[in-house]
C-alpha cells in the first residue's frame, strides 16, 4: 500500500509549480482530481511545446502530472459552486497554483468551503501570497531568481547576470505546498478542522537564500559570484580542469582534503600548513586552483572519477544527454516507463521518492476523463451530468 493511498485532493493548478507538488502526492498513492475549465483548453500547459507525442498530447505537460485524473469544471460559474462544494465533501484537501487574490474570487478558500466539509485542508500557491500589495500580481519563477538575488550569484563574476538552468523557484514552491498539504491534513485529522495554508514563490526563493541572508543580515556580507562555480567558504569545492575538461570536486568536510590529496599522489599537500584546515585552504583557495588544475591534467575526467569513487566527492560535468544517458540511472531504477494508449510507451525520470511498493506509472489524464466517473461516485445521475455539460458547466 502506497502512502497516501485514499487521500483525495481536488487540484485547480496549471503550468509548472502547483502540478509539480501535486505529482509528488499522486506518485504516493494520492487520488489528485485536476479541476480544468472545459472553456479554455484546461490547463495551459497541455499546449506548452515544442514537444508533444503523435497524439498531440504536450510533452511537457506529461512530465508534470502522472498519476492524475482531470475533471473538467468551470469555476467561473455560479452554477459551478454547487458542484465543487459536493466534490469538497468527498475530498482531503483542495490544492491551488493561481494569483493570490483569484482563490477568493472563485470560493476556493476555506471560508467559502468550511460549510461543505469543516474538516477540508485549502492549500495556496501563488506568486507573492493572497494579502499585501503584490497579492494580485502575476510573476514566474525566472522573475523571483531575479528580485532574490539569484541572478547575482550564479555563473562567472565576468559574465552577466544569471539564472539556474533550471526552474528551480517552481520545483521547490510546489514541493512546499505538498509538504503544507499534508502537514495541514495531519492537523485537520487530529483536530477536525481544516485551515488555509499558503506558500508563494517569491517567500520560498528568498527564504532558500539561506546561510546567505544569515550572513548579510548579521554581518553584511553581500555574496558575490565566484569563479568556477565555486563555495563560499570551504575549498576545495569547485570547477577543475582535467585532460579532457572539467570535473567538479566537493571536499566539504576536513577528511575529504587528505584523501583527494593521496588519490592524486599529493600526499605532501595534506600536511601543508597553507592547507590544513578550512579558512587556510580560502585564504589559499587560488593557489590550491592552480596546484589541482596542474595536477588533474595528468588523466582524463573518467580516470579521476574511476580513482575518486567512493572515496573523494566528485562529478563529470554532464549535459542533459549524458545525464540521463548515464549507466548508474538505468542500472538503478531511476527512469519510469509510462504506457500511452495509442502513443505506446514513452518514459520519464522515476519518482524520487521511493516505497517498498513501487510508484505508479500512469500517464496524464486527458482533459476531462474522469469527469463523469468522478461525478457518478458522489452521487450524480447521468442526466444531471448531461444537464451540466449542455450548459458547458462541466
Amino acid at each position: 500500500m502506497l502512502p497516501l493511498e485514499g487521500v483525495r485532493v481536488l487540484a485547480v493548478e496549471q503550468y509548472g509549480a502547483g502540478p509539480f507538488g501535486t505529482m509528488f502526492l499522486a506518485d504516493q498513492g494520492a487520488e489528485v482530481i485536476k479541476i480544468e475549465n472545459p472553456n479554455d483548453g484546461g490547463d495551459m500547459a497541455r499546449a506548452v511545446g515544442p514537444y508533444f507525442f503523435p497524439s498531440g498530447d504536450s510533452q511537457f505537460f506529461h512530465s508534470f502530472n502522472r498519476n492524475k485524473k482531470s475533471l473538467t469544471l468551470d469555476l467561473s460559474r455560479p452554477e459551478a459552486r454547487p458542484v465543487l462544494h459536493d466534490l469538497v465533501g468527498s475530498a482531503d484537501a483542495l490544492a491551488s497554483n493561481m494569483r493570490g487574490d483569484v482563490p477568493e474570487k472563485l470560493g476556493l478558500t476555506y471560508a467559502h468551503l468550511k460549510a461543505a466539509n469543516p474538516k477540508i485542508v485549502c492549500a495556496h500557491l501563488s506568486a507573492y501570497g493572497r494579502d499585501g500589495p503584490r497579492a494580485a500580481w502575476p510573476g514566474f519563477d525566472y522573475v523571483m531568481q531575479a528580485e532574490a538575488g539569484y541572478f547575482a550569484l550564479t555563473g562567472e563574476p565576468e559574465g552577466a547576470p544569471a539564472r539556474f538552468g533550471l526552474s528551480i523557484v517552481d520545483m521547490m514552491t510546489g514541493l512546499a505546498m505538498a509538504y503544507a498539504l499534508l502537514a495541514a491534513l495531519t492537523g485537520a485529522r487530529a483536530s477536525g478542522q481544516g485551515q488555509d495554508i499558503d506558500v508563494s514563490l517569491f517567500d520560498v526563493a528568498l527564504h532558500n537564500t539561506g546561510y546567505l541572508a544569515a550572513w548579510y543580515l548579521n554581518a553584511g556580507f553581500n555574496q558575490p559570484r565566484l569563479p568556477r562555480s565555486a563555495h563560499p567558504s570551504l575549498t576545495p569545492c569547485q570547477l577543475y580542469r582535467t585532460a579532457d575538461g572539467w570535473i567538479f570536486l566537493m571536499c566539504n568536510k576536513e577528511k575529504f582534503w587528505p584523501a583527494l590529496c593521496g588519490a592524486i599522489g599529493r600526499p605532501e599537500w595534506a600536511g601543508d600548513p597553507r592547507f590544513r584546515r578550512f579558512p587556510d585552504r580560502l585564504e589559499n583557495r587560488d593557489l590550491i586552483t592552480g596546484m589541482l588544475d596542474d595536477a588533474l591534467q595528468a588523466r582524463t575526467t573518467a580516470d579521476w572519477l574511476a580513482r575518486f569513487a567512493g572515496v573523494v566527492p566528485a562529478a563529470p560535468v554532464n549535459d542533459i544527454a549524458a545525464a540521463l544517458d548515464n549507466p548508474y540511472v538505468a542500472e538503478t531504477g531511476r527512469l519510469q516507463t509510462v504506457e500511452h494508449g495509442a502513443d505506446g510507451p514513452y518514459r520519464l525520470v522515476a519518482p524520487p521518492v521511493r516505497t517498498a511498493e513501487p510508484a505508479p506509472a500512469r500517464p496524464a489524464p486527458g482533459l476531462g476523463a474522469d469527469t463523469d466517473s468522478i461525478l457518478e461516485g458522489i452521487g450524480y445521475a447521468a442526466a444531471k451530468i448531461a444537464a451540466l455539460r449542455a450548459d458547458g458547466v462541466i
